[in-house]
């Protein structure tokens, strides 16, 4: 059965708008930070993000003229805010609560990305990125496990002097060494066995 010029056209799928601005921009980034957790660092291409954000090369290239760039900027814009800690009550509870917000943004898509540039690019792209890592995840991180210990102080249930800069390491390194040497993804059961076995017991006020 012939099919009408009206029938055709009601069957065609729209063409949607064209994406300006900060829209267009978004879709390049979450684009470029698919190609990290997937491809890597050596396999992402400019082509390639394009591809993914569904637009021109010379829409990339405009607005990051390379590849360090925009890997930048994306991961900027792509790794979980650490900006405030609740009180829940004892030091256990707010350390174990914490824990599993880093966890999460270490193996969110954005930490896989980070991971692979770290892993994967020369030391001074390397050292470039390094930064990021340090402004949006370390730096957070380490004043929001300032505040947790220094609550506990005030709660009664972290001795005053536990509050020396190796104290504050040692979450953050006994996380990186099980993630990088030994492949543990630090399920809630891990973090809870460090939580009670190595932190309460190294804060908790001396007794006798």
């Amino acid at each position: 059965m012939a099919t009408s010029r009206w029938t055709a056209a009601a069957e065609t799928p729209p063409v949607s708008l064209r994406r300006r601005g900060a829209v267009l921009e978004r879709a390049i980034l979450d684009a470029a930070l698919d190609q990290l957790s997937t491809v890597g660092w050596s396999g992402l291409t400019m082509e390639g993000v394009a591809a993914g954000a569904q637009t021109g090369k010379a829409a990339v290239y405009r607005r990051w003229p390379s590849k360090e760039d925009l890997v930048a900027d994306a991961l900027q814009a792509g790794l979980p805010t650490l900006d405030e800690t609740a009180d829940h009550g004892s030091i256990r509870e707010d350390l174990l609560q914490l824990c599993r917000r880093v966890r999460d943004a270490m193996y969110s898509r954005s930490g896989f990305a980070l991971r692979s540039v770290l892993h994967e690019c020369d030391s001074a792209a390397a050292e470039r990125f390094h930064g990021v890592i340090v402004r949006q995840l370390i730096e957070p991180s380490t004043r929001l496990f300032r505040e947790v210990v220094r609550r506990g102080v005030a709660r009664g249930d972290v001795r005053p002097d536990a509050t020396c800069d190796l104290v504050f390491d040692v979450i953050p390194g006994l996380m990186m060494y099980r993630s990088k040497v030994c492949g543990s993804e630090w399920p809630d059961e891990d973090i809870a066995e460090m939580i009670d076995h190595v932190m309460v017991p190294l804060l908790a006020p001396r007794t006798g």
